[in-house]
């Protein structure tokens, strides 16, 4: 890596803290901030494991200090953000594990450490060790699926290469589009999923039974057409 591309990096690191801490707000709850893990999984793509620690670190210190947020700002984000750029690098550039390394790292992971931290830090009582799991899990689900599809979008333009390459970082060819374009499918599902659960609890006074099976038929819809989509296009590749 030379001079050119060691400032590219820095300068692009400082542009998403920077970006992090804006956007972070967004549809934030406490124990569910979305948009950080957008941040979190295209951060690690870009720059690697590393400098989305560094990236994750510094956004949730500055959201800490100026924002008043409670230390979740730093277990939801830290262990994800790495833990998506390592998966990332380990699978040849595969998308998805990027996702999954920020789902297992924050949805699981952060969300287990958060407990302690809050019980002894922050003096929070009533907590369970998987108290936050449900809400960091949502949050990763939304935020690392629009990440997912930002990043299949500039893979498929041939961009995703060129900024690694700018920036000095691992470069993957990206094959296999058909099944990234599946999965990425799939998790419109669950985001579909979350929404359903959202309306049903909060905008229908008397649940019936089918109001309480429509979460799981949205979901089961989206997967089915990941699935039907999948063996479309793989039929049509081999061709």
């Amino acid at each position: 890596m030379n001079k050119s591309q060691k400032l590219t990096k820095m300068i692009f690191l400082a542009m998403m803290v920077a970006v992090g801490v804006v956007i972070s707000p967004i549809l934030r709850v406490e124990g569910m901030c979305p948009m950080a893990h957008f941040i979190n999984v295209t951060c690690a793509v870009m720059l690697g494991p590393w400098y989305a620690f560094v990236c994750a670190l510094a956004i949730g210190v500055i959201r800490m200090i100026f924002m008043g947020i409670p230390p979740l700002a730093l277990t939801g984000a830290v262990f994800g953000a790495f833990l998506s750029g390592l998966l990332y690098r380990l699978s040849k550039g595969k998308l998805v594990c990027a996702f999954l390394g920020e789902v297992i790292g924050t949805g699981i992971i952060g969300a287990i450490v958060s407990y302690p931290v809050m019980t002894l830090l922050w003096g929070r009582t009533g907590l369970t060790w998987f108290f936050y799991v449900p809400s960091f899990i949502a949050g990763t689900l939304i935020g690392g699926s629009i990440a997912f599809i930002f990043l299949k979008q500039l893979q498929k333009a041939k961009l995703l290469s060129r900024f690694q390459q700018t920036l000095g970082g691992a470069v993957y060819s990206g094959e296999n589009e058909v099944v990234n374009d599946a999965l990425g499918i799939a998790f419109f599902g669950f985001i579909a999923y979350l929404v359903a659960v959202i309306i049903v609890n909060n905008f229908v006074a008397e649940p019936s039974p089918f109001t309480a099976m429509i979460k799981y038929i949205v979901l089961a819809a989206f997967l089915l057409a990941a699935v039907v989509y999948w063996l479309c296009k793989r039929n049509k590749v081999k061709e």
